[in-house]
């Protein structure tokens, strides 16, 4: 059972997350219709300066603590039995750690 300290920290997780992607999207896609590259190698050094990696990180992380909780609830919500509802939460977490570490493979290195 969730108490009601964790089910507001997860509540304030799932709306700031979604007001940082939010933000995020709507400032990337004003860049892109304001100044959009003329080349790749402007995209490229606008998307590997150090802002713009720091602020994609961030995007990221808040795209997989959103995905977490939103999807933590719904299998709390729906699924009774408890070792089904274990499988499913070991496994998307460790579907989404997979996800987090693919994600800062490619921003560390910029290798697919």
């Amino acid at each position: 059972m969730i108490s009601r300290s964790q089910g507001l920290k997860a509540w304030l997780f799932q709306r700031l997350s979604a007001v940082y992607i939010a933000i995020f999207i709507i400032v990337a896609g004003l860049r892109f219709v304001v100044r959009p590259p003329q080349s790749f190698e402007q995209w490229h050094g606008w998307i590997t300066s150090p802002v713009m990696m720091i602020a994609t990180a961030i995007f990221f992380w808040a795209v997989l603590i959103h995905a977490w909780v939103g999807l933590r609830d719904v299998i709390i919500d729906y699924v009774n039995a408890f070792a089904i509802r274990f499988v499913l939460l070991v496994l998307l977490g460790l579907t989404l750690a997979g996800l987090g570490v693919w994600v800062a493979r490619l921003l560390l290195t910029g290798a697919p």
